[in-house]
């Protein structure tokens, strides 16, 4: 690597040059890559309430689904404007109570059930369909246009309204912003430069900016990998560029006066201690990739991607950037705020008793926590009131006693009286105000002849018919599953190949999957990681003590929400447990290495314990607190609370990773220490006795 190093030194104007060039069409790339809103869509295609959608939008040609309360308005003002409403771009169909029949049709020709369902004093219900799915950018247009044709007097909800207000409270270019700032103080404050800290910004910033930009070849990423993406990246990667800035100091010291030559050497060191704790973290976030929810892969590869691009902007672009500012960097150093550790690390090394009681009486209330923490699967319950989406869904609970709509596909060809019966059972489901079908319109009051065509079509296909159960209970609540399976299973006594869908069906399903995805992911990120630093660090027993610190962090962390009565987004247990592990880790990696080194030359196991706790410690404080600092700033700011929830975790779990390694760790390496020296590679051995002493040659 010392090669690499020498050539990096000797044409870093070039690629700092080429560095700036590639942010153009990294540009390009970030502008053009899509964002999905609509958590749903990363259900697993093969599942019925997904094949059901599919069906909808084939067969109907519908694939959004809005209700509108149309507050205070004539019959003839409501059909106005459903006329406009129909005119909107991709609108396929508006059906309300005058769908039936013209306004002018008396109403005691109206099925009184059917008049109830659209009507309640001055308010009156229309659903309207989308010919787009409900995530794409044309629904979310189209939604803005039904908007502005309503006017204030009109509530629009449905998951494509809040589709719509999710994209315009998501602000993920202050999000960066609030990162850069609140790393910025911690880095010019910790470290010995007020300029290193905006090298370290440039490089990681171009990097981020090249991650985002080859999002492109994916197509489109979610909200929250966008939103978090830059923020995660910006703290993940800050420690390579942090192992950089201290071997570089170090080499100038070595070869004094020779900057180039320092900095040849401080790549090669860095290249060293960099991949083996990168490898981890991104072994972390590969492990995201296993969830049957695709928005692990989603999140997974891109951040797997930042970190890769992370380290290569660490060992190429931040050197060049260091070299060509060598002289006002040397002229801006201070002072690092951090002490010499020497005391304290003697302090807790002199106490190992006392911290592995500490880990025994905390592991176990904290586990019990993470067991239990709740988690929401409801992403609208979190946001805030005065939204569009949140009030109208609230009017539409008060007026009509609805909080979700389903839908049931089932055989088009199923005979009027089975079809008739079908809906009067589910009507008799815990929390169904109605169904309505086009069998609930005929052979009553009024003929099938007078039913318009563009109702029959937008109710009946050739294939399956259509229809519309409304539920008194809210999405994700036990109430609405029982009320779905309660309703699955009259669907499957009059057809067999009938399927209940909509949004509270799909999140019923999303429960189902992620319960399962939390345990294969956390497996795997374990095991991948422990095979990794047995790889790493050449011994059987150090992956086992090393991730057991980490999880015991990760305990505590996700264990806190249950004892303050905290609720999660259920995404944030799966992506935190992964990503706290992947990415603090490397703190424990690096003290074990200097550790390990130690031993190897000979120190005994207190001097070496403590010599690479005092080492460790000022990378490990800078490093956590530049994390802390960028996830909780974001995390004070949103409004989206699965931004703002997966940030403060982030941010606890860096501090308490940070405490974890400072304080356990070398207890563990303090009294496991002869099971460390027998189950390593790379210690010389004198004698089997001098095992039995723990001493190890030099």
């Amino acid at each position: 690597m010392i090669k690499f190093g020498k050539w990096i030194v000797k044409h870093k104007v070039l690629i700092v040059v080429i560095g700036v060039l590639l942010l153009i069409p990294s540009l390009i790339g970030m502008l053009n890559t899509r964002i999905n809103y609509d958590m749903l869509t990363y259900l697993p295609e093969d599942i019925e309430t997904v094949k059901g959608q599919n069906i909808l939008l084939d067969d109907f040609g519908k694939g959004a689904f809005s209700l509108i309360v149309a507050e205070g308005m004539e019959s003839r003002d409501v059909a106005d404007m459903t006329k406009r409403l129909e005119a909107v771009d991709h609108v396929d169909t508006v059906i309300w109570y005058g769908s039936v029949a013209d306004i002018s049709v008396p109403m005691e020709f109206m099925p009184k059930k059917y008049y109830e369902a659209f009507n309640n004093g001055d308010a009156t219900l229309l659903a309207v369909f989308f010919d787009t799915s409900t995530s794409s950018d044309d629904t979310i247009q189209a939604i803005k246009d039904v908007r502005k044709v309503c006017g204030e007097s009109c509530f629009v909800t449905g998951m494509s309204a809040l589709v719509t207000d999710l994209k315009d409270l998501c602000e993920e270019a202050i999000y960066v912003g609030i990162a850069v700032g609140c790393c910025l103080i911690v880095m010019m404050l910790l470290l010995d430069s007020f300029i290193v800290p905006f090298l370290f910004l440039a490089s990681i910033g171009m990097t981020i900016l090249y991650n985002l930009g080859t999002n492109v070849f994916l197509g489109e990423i979610s909200y929250i990998t966008k939103a978090l993406a830059a923020v995660l990246q910006l703290a993940v990667t800050m420690d390579y560029s942090i192992f950089l800035w201290h071997s570089y100091s170090e080499q100038k010291e070595r070869y004094d006066g020779d900057k180039e030559r320092a900095m040849a050497h401080a790549i090669k060191a860095t290249f060293t201690s960099v991949i083996g704790s990168s490898i981890t973290t991104v072994a972390g976030f590969i492990a995201l990739c296993f969830m049957s929810f695709t928005l692990g892969r989603d999140l997974g590869i891109v951040m797997a991607k930042g970190v890769v691009l992370g380290v290569f902007g660490c060992l190429t672009i931040l050197p060049s950037l260091i070299l060509i500012l060598d002289k006002p960097l040397e002229k801006t150093r201070h002072r690092a705020l951090i002490p010499k550790m020497d005391k304290f690390a003697g302090a807790v090394v002199k106490l190992p008793a006392v911290f592995i009681v500490l880990f025994a009486l905390i592991l176990v209330p904290a586990f019990y926590g993470y067991q239990r923490t709740g988690v929401y699967y409801d992403m609208a319950s979190t946001l805030p009131e005065d939204i569009e989406y949140v009030v109208s869904t609230a009017k539409l609970d008060e007026k009509f006693d609805m909080t979700n709509v389903h839908m049931a596909l089932v055989d088009s060809d199923m005979k009027a009286k089975d079809a008739s019966a079908m809906m009067k059972d589910m009507e008799k489901v815990d929390g169904v105000n109605f169904a309505l079908g086009f069998n609930s319109l005929v052979g009553t009051a009024v003929p099938e002849e007078i039913i318009p065509d563009k109702l029959v079509s937008a109710l009946k296909s050739e294939n399956y018919q259509l229809i519309l159960i409304s539920s008194e209970y809210k999405t994700a609540t036990d109430e609405v599953n029982a009320q779905i399976d309660s309703l699955n299973g009259i669907i499957d006594r009059y057809d067999k190949n009938g399927m209940l869908i909509g949004e509270a069906p799909c999140t019923k399903d999303l429960i189902t999957i992620t319960d399962h995805d939390f345990g294969v992911v956390s497996i795997i990120s374990i095991a991948a990681i422990f095979v990794i630093i047995l790889v790493v660090l050449k011994s059987v027993s150090l992956p086992v003590i090393l991730v057991s610190v980490i999880e015991f962090a990760i305990f505590i962390n996700l264990g806190i929400p249950y004892y303050t009565g905290t609720t999660l987004p259920f995404i944030a247990p799966i992506c935190i447990s992964t990503i706290q592990l992947g990415s603090t880790v490397d703190y424990a990696i690096l003290m074990t290495t200097r550790y390990k080194r130690e031993r190897s030359l000979g120190a005994d196991k207190k001097t070496s314990v403590r010599t690479a706790l005092s080492a460790s410690i000022p990378s490990i404080m800078v490093s956590a607190l530049g994390f802390f600092a960028a996830t909780f700033g974001v995390a004070v700011y949103s409004e989206i609370d699965i931004i703002s929830s997966m940030c403060i975790l982030m941010a606890r779990g860096a501090i308490i990773s940070m405490l974890a390694v400072i304080l356990v760790l070398p207890s563990f390496l303090n009294v496991f220490d002869k099971l460390i020296c027998y189950s390593s590679i790379g210690f010389n051995v004198k004698k089997k006795s001098d095992f039995a002493k723990g001493e190890i040659l030099q």
